[in-house]
């Protein structure tokens, strides 16, 4: 079997993947911002000002609705009257007592600073790809409050303001940032917020000496933009329930409130409109990226010119309250709730600006002091700017579409928009503003219900066009695994004129179908997939044929059939669970614990002659359910850190002492051991020395940063120079090489486990031991298990071969795969699982702590931290696929044949996801649904990286001599199975009652 088949397989593999995973973007997620449209903005008479001549938005990064209203004691008590629970932002919260009105915004996933900044300032919700743009510089390219400003002066983070100033008209935001270094997670994180309060007030201070300075900032339409990014970094470093955390809110409040008493006495006009908000929330665990309520809830507090006054019910609860706010002590005030986007129109309509032109946010009438008239005017002008936009997209999809559907609420029965807004302003000229208050409302519903149409307007067509070439894949990986691993290649591929014909017609007529609809180019990809999958599966029918009689042909009795049956049915049902394993972790733990009972199914003879393996595998498989049923979101314990590395050292010491007995257990009694290697020795025990070191100096990094006295410089040069050492030392072992391959995964083992010490915040260690071991009994007990119970590869004619050679497997030096290989796919996959899972939930975002990272980068660098963690989450896929790579030799199937095969089903999981991918319902709906879907792609695509990985670790590597465990007799090698032994020659046998089966599970 030349490897060129292989290595072709493999990059399909990866590049339909990666291509597949976008598509999700084209069809869920496509970016909303269209060009062209007409702004749209309340009208005035000259005479007549807009309901204030400023804003002033202050938005506290990463605080929740909850913490800023709730009671608390204080953070750092000096007397005892600092522990009664009393409000930590009291001036905000006079404000919605006494001035403003107050309410949650509810954010949309992905909960991160870029889409929240963008849909509060420009009022439209980025496609969720867009959150990859968001850590660096990126400008905001399209139009937003601050565009059309007047003049708009910003100050705080440098990964957010300079994304406005760029991407506003030149000259119209100016931006004040702080140095990147100033955003150290290890320090004191007020010093953010601090920065920017001092340079609002130098910054006023300036504008009273400076006249020209003062004349800008006296003119109408001006916007404050305060950044406060303390809290977010309070909350990752610290949680939001900590200490730091609530003292910051502190921090804030005091602020905001000096900063706008500073500006009310600047102007003197009471002219200045106030809102205090934030671009999302944060989760328990000092994270957000999801759709978690606590990260999508976040506090909306607005006073000042033009903001109602708050609305109060003395002596019962007033509505707009539920049990979420029962312990704010507001509830006789009246709890406005928002969509974040409508913030955008809010502030539009205070400095009398036109609506951004993307903007799809409503504004929010409740929250501005006005008559009917100029409410019902204002909705109107609102919903006339939501119109325009659909007009804007309608044209353009016409202009692409051989047959367009008209969206039917906006085009029958003559109720065009034109009509529907001349009907409402009908309205308002009669004096009936709260109908038309009504109408624009609905209308708006209409309008919104209008451009989703058009945003999905291809999703049928798409959707069905990227499931056939998921279905096609897994079909045509199937044929391929039949073909090199079953089949050895013996049946011709034959591929017709005919097939060609038809397969380039339907490519061409989808091709030319893109091109008249001027289509991306990501949709000739997703048409070239099916087509070629579907061509190469016809021209393998035969192979598909021949394969299945070769693997079911000696299915006959009842007694098999509905023993293969049985089996079929309880492979579907563990893949299908792992559907559900996404969701609720603990679906994991009853994988393993009905795992643990796996070598019962062998029989006594069985568990008799492997009795220490079948009850460390037993413990293992309790050990490793355990891990899911811990929370996935961790709080840092430097006790759990030091045991696991413990642990680490204690199996690195054993195996340095009983070397010797290790390998005589683990070798083929027909070979002799290898002479003690007196060098690779010495490389393991400095190895061990590493990770203690580790140990060592992560205790004492985790003792800094939690007094918060930072990291110590010579701890994170030593904390660097462990990790990259200890990923280097397999080099050393070139220099005096041991092939045996418990030492290979030895080696492996201690090369990640520095790693695995340094980058861990909890019970993080203890699984990558119990992992380990897992999987080295995994190793073993099939090895043991497939030689026990020999397969029966059934020769052309449907009879079955015990012992003896086919011509098929003539053809190669691996032996044909057969069903019991199916049961190692299903735990390879299983185990897979279980690294995404058993430390953490994954397919959420917010399940990725930092904590650790700052022990070597301590200053913000998403980049760079990202890659520590991702370091850390591929360590337990390298240490599986090592293992299975050993497997693949022990049992003498090709090395990509297991891999290949775990590829080929496990596009179930993806298929599912696709479908039920979601970008309407609640935010934790969607974030869940999009994590759940990449994360299955990627599966496969990890299982493509793992297979050259797996070639590497175990290149060299000896698992004995290919024989199975056996005596001598007659100068012949007799193996075992079921108890009665035969002769391996296949020229007699000395029982030959054997125990036929058929196993998955």
């Amino acid at each position: 079997m030349a490897s060129f088949p292989r290595f072709r397989f493999l990059a399909i593999a990866v590049i339909f993947h990666f291509a597949y995973i976008f598509s999700i973007f084209d069809i869920y997620f496509v970016s909303p911002i269209v060009s062209g449209m007409r702004p749209f903005g309340v009208e005035r008479p000259p005479s007549t000002p807009a309901p204030a001549d400023r804003l002033v938005l202050f938005v506290g990064d990463g605080l929740r609705a909850d913490k800023a209203f709730q009671f608390h004691p204080e953070p750092y008590p000096e007397s005892e009257e600092d522990l009664v629970p009393r409000p930590l932002a009291p001036y905000l919260r006079s404000k919605v007592l006494e001035k403003g009105t107050f309410g949650v915004s509810h954010t949309r996933v992905p909960t991160e600073s870029r889409p929240g900044h963008v849909a509060l300032i420009a009022g439209l919700y980025e496609d969720v790809s867009a959150v990859t743009t968001g850590w660096k510089m990126n400008p905001v390219n399209f139009d937003s409050v601050f565009n059309r400003s007047r003049h708009t002066w910003s100050w705080g983070s440098p990964d957010i303001l300079p994304m406005f100033e760029h991407g506003a008209v030149p000259g119209r935001v100016d931006a004040y940032t702080y140095g990147h270094e100033l955003e150290d997670f290890s320090s004191d994180a007020t010093i953010l917020d601090l920065w920017v309060f001092d340079h609002v007030k130098d910054f006023f201070g300036e504008a009273r000496k400076n006249k020209t300075l003062g004349d800008a900032l006296k003119q109408d339409k001006v916007v404050f933009f305060l950044h406060l990014l303390g809290l977010d970094t309070s909350g990752h470093s610290y949680r939001p329930y900590s200490k730091e955390y609530l003292n910051n809110i502190k921090v804030v409040d005091t602020g905001v409130k000096q900063v706008a008493e500073l500006i009310e006495d600047f102007y003197k006009d009471d002219r200045t409109a106030f809102i205090f908000t934030a671009d999302h929330g944060m989760s328990d665990w000092g994270s957000h990226g999801d759709g978690h309520p606590n990260n999508t809830r976040t506090p909306l507090i607005t006073w000042g010119s033009g903001i109602a006054k708050p609305e109060l019910y003395p002596g019962e609860i007033a509505p707009g309250h539920d049990e979420y706010s029962s312990d704010w002590h507001v509830d006789h005030v009246r709890r406005h709730d928002i969509a974040q986007a409508d913030v955008a129109a809010l502030m539009a309509y205070l400095i009398g600006t036109e609506f951004p032109a993307n903007s799809v946010g409503e504004l929010p009438l409740s929250y501005i002091a006005a008559g009917l008239k100029e409410k019902a005017q204002a909705a109107l002008v609102n919903v006339q700017g939501i119109l325009e936009q659909y007009r804007v997209k309608e044209e353009q999809k016409k202009s692409t579409e051989m047959r367009y559907r008209p969206f039917k609420p906006l085009s029958e029965n003559g109720l065009t928009p034109e009509r529907r807004v001349a009907d409402i302003q009908k309205l308002i000229d009669s004096g009936s503003y709260e109908e038309a208050i009504e109408e624009s409302d609905a209308l708006m519903q209409v309008g919104l219900s209008g451009m989703r149409y058009l945003q999905t307007y291809d999703w049928l067509f798409l959707r069905a066009l990227i499931t056939i070439g998921y279905l096609g894949w897994m079909v045509y990986a199937l044929a391929i695994v039949i073909d090199l691993h079953v089949l050895h290649g013996q049946v011709q591929v034959s591929r017709t004129a005919g097939g060609a014909v038809v397969s380039s017609s339907v490519l061409a007529a989808l091709y030319a179908s893109f091109i008249i609809s001027k289509s991306p180019l990501t949709y000739y990809v997703y048409a070239f997939f099916p087509v070629f999958f579907w061509e190469e599966v016809y021209a393998r029918r035969e192979g598909l044929a021949k394969g299945r009689k070769q693997l079911f042909g000696h299915v006959k009795s009842s007694k098999r059939v509905v023993s293969l049956l049985f089996n079929t049915i309880i492979y579907v049902a563990a893949v299908g669970s792992m559907a559900v394993g996404y969701i609720h972790r603990e679906v994991i733990t009853v994988i393993f614990i009905i795992g643990a009972f796996w070598p019962l199914t062998n029989g006594f003879s069985f568990l008799q002659q492997h009795a220490g393996l079948s009850t460390t595998w037993f413990f293992s498989c309790l050990t490793m359910s355990t891990f899911t049923l811990l929370p996935a979101m961790k709080a840092e314990d430097v006790n759990l850190i030091l045991i696991g590395g413990a642990l680490m050292v204690l199996i690195g010491l054993l195996y340095l002492i009983l070397e010797d007995f290790i390998l005589a257990d683990f070798t083929r009694p027909s070979k002799p051991v290898s002479p003690r290697n007196n060098l690779s020795r010495t490389l393991a025990g400095v190895q061990i020395g590493l990770t203690i070191l580790a140990m060592i100096i992560t205790h004492s990094s985790a003792l800094s940063l939690q007094a918060k006295q930072g990291l110590p410089r010579g701890n994170q040069i030593m904390g660097w120079v462990v990790l990259v050492t200890s990923l280097l030392m397999p080099v050393a072992y070139r220099l005096d090489p041991n092939s045996h391959y418990m030492h290979r995964l030895l080696v492996i083992f201690l090369t990640c486990a520095p790693t695995f010490v340094i980058l861990t915040i909890s019970y993080e260690g203890l699984f990558y031991v119990a992992f380990s071991t897992i999987l080295v009994c995994w190793v073993r007990l099939e090895d043991a298990a497939q030689r026990f119970f020999p397969a029966h590869t059934p020769t052309s004619n449907g009879a079955t071969n015990g012992s003896s050679t086919t011509n098929t497997e003539k053809r190669s030096s691996f032996r044909p795969l057969n069903l019991n290989d199916a049961r190692v796919a299903l735990f390879f996959f299983i185990f897979l699982q279980a690294a995404f899972f058993s430390t953490g939930n994954v397919a959420s975002v917010s399940s990725f702590s930092l904590d650790s990272v700052y022990r070597l980068i301590p200053i913000f660098d998403p980049f760079s931290q990202g890659a520590m963690l991702i370091l850390k989450l591929m360590i337990p896929f390298a240490i599986v696929s090592a293992n299975l790579g050993i497997l693949n030799k022990r049992l003498g199937v090709a090395p990509s044949a297991l891999f290949m095969l775990v590829m080929a089903v496990s596009d179930i999981l993806t298929l599912y996801f696709f479908w039920v991918v979601r970008d309407e319902g609640s935010w934790l709906e969607i974030g869940s649904t999009i994590s759940h879907f990449v994360i299955a792609s990627l599966l496969c695509v990890f299982v493509a990286a793992l297979e050259p990985v797996s070639a590497m670790f175990i290149a060299g590597v000896k698992v004995g001599d290919g024989k199975v465990e056996g005596k001598v007799w007659n100068g012949k090698l007799l193996e075992k199975a079921n108890g009665h032994e035969k002769q391996a020659g296949g020229e007699a046998e000395v029982e030959t009652q054997t125990r036929e089966q058929i196993t998955i599970i």
